[in-house]
């Protein structure tokens, strides 16, 4: 029977499955995220969006949505990366997650399109990147348990 001992240490823990299941959340998420956004800018302001050339299927809609579901799926792997192996890893994850958003903003700048595509298309890859960091940074603190040492 072992009893609580005020001076044993603690070491953080995660709780992997709850992490995974906020990623996998969190992947729903950007994708309707990026669907939704898809909608607005193309829909209603009849403006084209920039993807990547190379994107999977011939829909624009599913690569958006497929590619922001696999980068929370990606953000989450590095999250449980950083909570297993870093101090405070969560300031360091919501550092890494913006200035990763504000790369992927910044890529449409750099295609030959009309200001109205590429500040569209910015919008929608912004937006994408905060719900990410924004939501698995909360998941992380839900997340992050505590072990007593030696109890």
């Amino acid at each position: 029977m072992s009893q609580f001992q005020p001076d044993s240490p603690a070491t953080p823990a995660v709780n992997a499955q709850r992490l995974w299941a906020g990623g996998a959340a969190t992947a729903l998420v950007a994708a309707l995220a990026a669907v939704v956004g898809l909608l607005i800018v193309r829909g209603i302001l009849d403006t084209p969006v920039i993807t990547p050339e190379r994107m999977p299927g011939n829909s624009q809609a599913g690569s958006l949505a497929l590619s922001a579901a696999i980068a929370a799926l990606v953000a989450t792997a590095l999250l449980h990366a950083l909570m297993v192996s870093t101090p405070r890893a969560s300031n360091f994850f919501a550092w890494i997650g913006i200035l990763a958003t504000i790369a992927t903003a910044l890529w449409p700048f750099t295609i030959a399109a009309t200001t109205a595509s590429r500040v569209a298309s910015a919008a929608i890859y912004f937006v994408v990147g905060i719900a990410i960091v924004s939501l698995l940074t909360g998941v992380a603190g839900s997340a992050q348990t505590t072990r007593r040492i030696g109890v």
